[in-house]
């Protein structure tokens, strides 16, 4: 089942994709890590489709990662008395605490919060940014404003306040219930939804320990004023492009996105960018080509992996969506100006002392001067396959780990493929097995070069300290 290439491919599972048999050709088409959406769906819904995964896993031999993404906090209007009304551009439009019904001059907005950090001069976004207000006098439980863009509103449509970190956790009732069916499930990733500060990432990890890796989505301006800060505590990033879209100009978030990547990229952490990334393909069997390029972009950038929400979640063509996606990747990086950029691109870390990263390191240098086939890891947390995917090196990482859960998590990062297997004792076994396996999986030829990094003494985490070039 070894992929032949080195970005992920991360799919939604929604009613398009419920049955066991299109899961099964998702898979096969080049799915590594599965979305479970908790903002759609049961709990019987979630633990059908997460037994369903664990089930073709075992079929199939190849650890699949799973995600579950909570909800997170959604900051919404109440209702109209007479169904939507239309706010003209330079009228005055009042939001408060009343619960009583609205018209074309008030509306109800249950959140305390959002009021309590208002400032005159703030900007409101309703609709995903399709209708904009400005603050011009508020308190603790309303807000007069002036309508700067203008147009038609309907009841329990979404409020956006950029510019402004929210009194409000990133976890709400919802998602903590959710967070408890994620883990006693054992779902690989817990995608992290509004997160403004670190301290939103801190709460999580208090309450999710090592059960799961975190992803934070990155899709509030005052998350990413504090990228570095968020990035070091995170395991992974995803660059949550949509929401980005509604709060920030959208010719700001090409920008955004390469600097988030770069970032990911300089601190070895997986960075995922989605939203809209083949949308067309909803109902279309074709993307645009301006879809093509855009997920193109991503690759070049060096993402470790490219995201599909509703286009295989509620989409007409949720496997052809993955194929295509898929062969704009193998595309990509067969172009000889990929490995070109991908170089230009690498930021080299000081190893300040740390034998870990001086091998990880090393590992890129000797891989280019060798032509070796492939990069064999021996990794029980997974740092160590994590590290030498950070350097992007030429040959592909081939993670063999005694641990299932770590197998699983690795199927996020650029170029790592994981085969579970039981530790092993001394160099001597390291290497037989090394070669075995990299001969086994298709990732190297008899009389070829690996080279293998491992850890001694072996099964301990945080050891890596030895280097062996081998021949198969």
């Amino acid at each position: 089942m070894r992929r032949t290439r080195n970005a992920k491919i991360v799919a939604t599972l929604g009613p398009a994709s419920s049955d066991p048999q299109v899961v099964r050709q998702l898979f096969l088409a080049g799915v590594d890590v599965f979305r479970l959406n908790f903002s759609h769906g049961t709990a019987d819904d979630h633990r059908r489709r997460f037994d369903g995964l664990r089930a073709l896993e075992q079929e199939t031999g190849r650890a699949i990662g799973i995600m579950a993404d909570l909800q997170g906090p959604k900051l919404r209007v109440g209702v109209f008395a007479d169904g939507p009304v239309m706010l003209a551009e330079g009228a005055a439009f009042r939001l408060d605490l009343d619960a009583a019904a609205g018209n074309s001059s008030r509306v109800n907005l249950p959140h305390p919060e959002i009021f309590a950090a208002l400032v005159p001069g703030a900007e409101l976004l309703l609709d995903d940014g399709k209708l904009r207000l400005k603050v011009e006098r508020c308190g603790a439980d309303f807000a007069e404003t002036r309508v700067q863009v203008g147009g038609r509103l309907s009841e329990r449509k979404g409020v956006n306040v950029p510019g402004v970190v929210l009194p409000i956790t990133a976890l709400t009732e919802k998602d903590r219930r959710d967070l408890a069916l994620a883990l006693e499930l054992g779902v690989d990733w817990i995608a992290l939804s509004f997160v403004q500060r670190p301290e939103d990432v801190v709460e999580a990890r208090e309450l999710i320990g090592d059960r799961a890796a975190i992803i934070v989505k990155l899709e509030k301006p005052a998350g990413l004023e504090r990228l570095e800060e968020i990035t070091e505590l995170a395991d992974a990033i995803m660059v949550a492009r949509g929401d980005l879209g509604v709060e920030m100009p959208a010719e700001q978030v090409p920008a955004i996105q390469k600097r988030m990547i770069r970032t990911c990229r300089r601190l070895g952490k997986p960075v995922v960018v989605a939203t809209q990334m083949l949308e067309s393909m909803i109902k279309s069997p074709v993307p645009t080509r301006a879809e093509a390029s855009d997920v193109a972009t991503a690759i070049y950038d060096g993402a470790d992996a490219v995201m599909l929400s509703a286009e295989s979640a509620a989409g007409d063509y949720p496997v052809e969506a993955v194929k295509m996606m898929n062969r704009i990747i193998e595309q990509v990086e067969a172009d000889p100006m990929y490995r070109q950029l991908i170089d230009a691109s690498y930021s080299e870390v000081a190893a300040d002392g740390d034998v870990a990263e001086a091998i990880c390191s090393a590992v890129r240098t000797v891989v280019a001067k060798l032509h070796a086939a492939a990069i064999v890891c021996y990794t029980s947390s997974g740092h160590t396959s994590l590290r030498t995917a950070r350097e992007r090196p030429e040959a592909p990482i081939l993670s063999l780990t005694p641990k299932i859960e770590t197998a699983r998590r690795l199927a996020m990062a650029w170029g790592v493929q994981s085969v579970h297997i039981a530790d092993v004792s001394d160099v001597t076994e390291m290497t037989d097995r090394a070669c075995s396996v990299a001969r086994s999986e298709g990732f190297a030829n008899d009389g070829e070069l690996i080279v293998a990094i491992a850890g001694m003494p072996f099964g301990t985490p945080g050891t890596t300290n030895l280097m062996r070039i081998a021949a198969v």
